[in-house]
């Protein structure tokens, strides 16, 4: 049951991430050039955050 909630988290996170670069990318007021890489460090910033909780709660640590 834990590799079904890491996977809706991790769809969750690619749309969250998604969207925080359009707003950021809106309140520029321009598309960024290294848009991928910029969505990568956002991408991998929650996931590593959120993976950390999800595997502290679900082991009971």
């Amino acid at each position: 049951m834990r590799i079904v909630y890491f996977t809706l988290v991790a769809a969750l996170l690619y749309l969250f991430s998604d969207w925080v670069l359009q707003r950021v990318e809106v309140a520029a007021g321009r598309r960024f050039e290294h848009r991928s890489l910029i969505f990568f460090g956002i991408l991998l910033t929650l996931a590593l955050t959120t993976f950390s909780l999800l595997g502290n709660l679900s082991t009971g640590a």
